[in-house]
């Protein structure tokens, strides 16, 4: 049975047609007529992306991929971007006219559809659905170029199926429009810049792979009836095609160097930058900075460390990196007084002693608190309060020592956040049976 499939997948591999994509090519007229009709921003295709554009807002207020992907899937942003690259391969001005018009009409529209919602909206929180469109990386990019791509083919074949709604949610050109619309909305400005960012780069992708497989595909192109200006015409198209094509791989090229820069930066950060009774509170990977900001807690670290962390960045390829280190506060010391006691077995003598050791133990708990709670405003800023102190718990058997904890929040953490604070209080205050309350403050 093996030897059959591979003896037909030699046969297939040898048959010059079945990676051809003539043999299901569609009229270049029809072609033209269905990519014209999807250009226009008016009367339906507008309602429409003001509706697409509102169910992407509220998927993305409420953080539901669901309902993000519906609204991709009816959105007819795709329509002016191919239609930009198809002309600029056929050469027909006009048409590259009308597609510029439309898109920067729908861009704006998507932008003040999205601001007003997000202006009117109660809910202002920043879920995972947004912050996933303020970053874009080197996927992204190739993404919308094999988007791109797909697309076009089934615009050009016989055998459409279903590839452009697949595309659609594919290049996802809404959610970042829709972020924008946030950014603008709640004066965030770097969520602005950056979902701009990442819609310009699927636009700017989907329309060079559009017209990359416009010349594959071999249409014909239009002619002027004078020689002069059909040279001009070509001068201009070149020109955007330039200026289309030169940005995108700036771009492609800077999402490099940054993915690798972050993938070296978390391996130097995993292997190298741990020590012993320290505890990595957060890190910090800054592209744009060429920077590194770690923030420890524990025992300090000492010169020689900081040495060792520097030098071996070099190996990581991180050179010219600036390492920065932050620690905690947790360098307490002995606050116990010796005491010359002229009858140490004295009642009064023994009162003072105990009385000495209580205010000394509450010195020093004031001052462990306020270094953590210091330290926690490292890990978090949110953390508004932070109390600690050593308990007796009555219970049917002997009282048993404990020691609670209260942390307050302006703002309410999720589960894991808890569970890495929680986590590096019981290393730093070394009681694997800390009792943590997490409390948010009351507004």
């Amino acid at each position: 049975m093996l030897l059959i499939i591979l003896g037909a997948f030699f046969y297939d591999w040898k048959n010059k047609e079945v990676f051809s994509l003539f043999t299901e090519k569609e009229d270049f007229d029809n072609v033209k007529e269905n990519i014209e009709s999807s250009i226009p921003f008016k009367g339906t295709n507008l309602w429409v992306l003001i509706f697409a554009v509102f169910i992407a807002s509220l998927g993305l207020n409420v953080n539901s991929t669901a309902v993000i992907i519906g609204a991709m899937l009816i959105s007819p942003l795709m329509g002016p971007i191919m239609g930009i690259g198809f002309s600029v391969a056929i050469s027909k001005p006009m048409m590259l006219q009308f597609s510029l018009k439309n898109f920067a009409f729908a861009t704006l529209t998507g932008l003040a559809t999205s601001t007003l919602y997000f202006l009117i909206s109660p809910l202002s929180e920043a879920h995972s659905e947004i912050l996933a469109r303020t970053s874009p990386n080197i996927y992204d990019v190739l993404i919308a170029f094999f988007g791109g791509c797909a697309g076009m083919i089934a615009n050009g074949s016989r055998l459409k199926g279903n590839v452009i709604p697949g595309v659609a949610i594919a290049t996802a050109l809404m959610p970042p429009l829709c972020t924008a619309g946030f950014g603008l909305a709640t004066g965030q400005w770097g969520y602005f810049s950056g979902a701009l960012y990442l819609y310009i780069i699927n636009t700017v992708f989907i329309a060079s792979s559009t017209f990359l497989v416009v010349k594959i595909l071999n249409f014909p192109k239009y002619h002027f009836t004078e020689s002069k200006t059909e040279k001009k015409w070509n001068i201009i198209m070149w020109f955007i095609i330039v200026i289309t094509l030169v940005p995108s791989i700036w771009f492609g090229y800077l999402m490099i160097k940054k993915n690798n820069f972050e993938q070296n930066a978390n391996r130097f950060i995993t292997r190298e930058a741990t020590f012993p009774n320290n505890f990595l509170l957060a890190k910090k990977i800054n592209f744009e900075k060429n920077q590194i900001e770690l923030i420890y807690g524990g025992q300090k670290l000492s010169e020689e460390d900081f040495s060792q962390l520097i030098r071996k960045a070099v190996k990581y390829e991180l050179m010219g990196t600036k390492i920065i280190v932050k620690q905690g506060f947790n360098f307490v010391q002995n606050n116990d007084k010796n005491l010359e006691l002229n009858k140490p077995n004295s009642l009064e003598q023994d009162n003072i002693r105990k009385m000495i050791k209580i205010q000394d133990s509450i010195t020093r708990e004031q001052k462990l608190s306020k270094e953590i709670f210091e330290e926690l405003r490292l890990f978090d800023e949110r953390v508004s309060g932070f109390s600690f102190s050593n308990v007796k718990i009555e219970n049917n058997s002997e009282p048993a020592n404990s020691k609670v904890v209260l942390v307050i929040s302006d703002e309410k953490f999720s589960a894991k956040q808890q569970a890495a604070i929680s986590e590096f209080l019981k290393i730093r205050l070394k009681d694997a049976d800390l009792n943590i309350n997490f409390q948010q403050r009351e507004n």
